[in-house]
């Protein structure tokens, strides 16, 4: 938005709304939004300029969507001087998983579940994991996992492996006094394969753990051949070194190339003397 922008807050009807440009949505952002509609309402104004008698919508399509839907007959909105600006929703970026749960534990502190839920559009924020993820998780888990001691994806790794480890990876991690991601891994990772979950599932650890064994190995066979080929292009150049310095040294010893390189080639002569005075120290030692 330009700053020359002059904004107006103003309450129009929906009717007089019109889209300028419509964009697709998923089915799941769309549900939670309506949900948050219903239980705060609107909390970003759309954007509109005005043309005649009709206000088009620069930034709020899919607010615009839902309201509709909602039976909103009136909406606020920001009304620009020109219809010519930057729209917002180029701006837009998601919350990854681990900022929203972070945002709900926020939330948690403020408002109880059941809001929160509603909000969300959602039965529970228990059925957030899902209810085949629930059933692979020990009682202590769950629990762990609501008061907010853990974390949604740790909660997801422990479900790896059965309820026995859960409970020795979950004591490990109070001594330890480490509630990270990376230390639940490290467990679950070092878990005897008789404490393995049997389920397969995208992403499983032992997966991966083998797929990272093959792909080092591949490395590793990719490092010895360059080593075998650059060792044996070193040993070639010191021997061809070798030799070089036998040449210096049989020219720098007959008389009479030894005067004619020091009077017409001074430069590579002192080369040559450096040469032939390396080698000699080198043969020494």
């Amino acid at each position: 938005m330009g700053k020359s922008a002059k904004v107006q807050g103003i309450d129009i009807p929906i009717v007089k709304l019109t889209p300028v440009k419509r964009r697709p949505v998923s089915a799941k952002n769309y549900a939670k939004l309506v949900a948050n509609l219903k239980a705060v309402g609107l909390i970003q104004p759309l954007c509109v300029c005005r043309d005649g008698d009709q206000y088009f919508i620069l930034d709020g399509y899919i607010r615009f969507q839902a309201l509709t839907e909602l039976g909103v007959v009136t909406v606020p909105c920001l009304l620009m001087d020109s219809c010519d600006i930057y729209t917002s929703n180029r701006q837009v970026n998601h919350l990854s998983p681990h900022q929203e749960t972070q945002l709900l534990r926020k939330a948690l502190e403020k408002l109880d579940k059941k809001t929160i839920a509603a909000a969300f559009g959602i039965e529970s924020l228990d059925s957030r994991l899902g209810m085949s993820m629930r059933k692979d998780m020990h009682a202590e888990v769950l629990k762990a996992l609501e008061s907010g001691q853990i974390q949604q994806q740790v909660a997801r790794e422990l479900a790896y492996v059965l309820h026995k480890r859960q409970l020795e990876i979950m004591q490990l991690m109070k001594q330890a006094g480490d509630w990270s991601l990376p230390f639940v891994r490290a467990q679950i990772l070092s878990t005897p394969p008789a404490l393995r979950g049997n389920k397969r599932r995208r992403n499983n650890p032992w997966e991966q753990h083998d797929d990272k064994k093959r792909s080092l190995a591949k490395k590793l066979q990719e490092v010895e051949k360059h080593h075998d080929f650059y060792s044996g292009l070193y040993r070639q150049y010191v021997a061809d070194l070798l030799k070089l310095a036998i040449y210096v040294r049989q020219i720098l010893t007959r008389p009479s190339l030894h005067a004619h390189l020091a009077s017409n080639y001074p430069e590579a002569f002192a080369l040559f003397e450096s040469v032939q005075k390396e080698n000699e120290e080198k043969v020494a030692v």
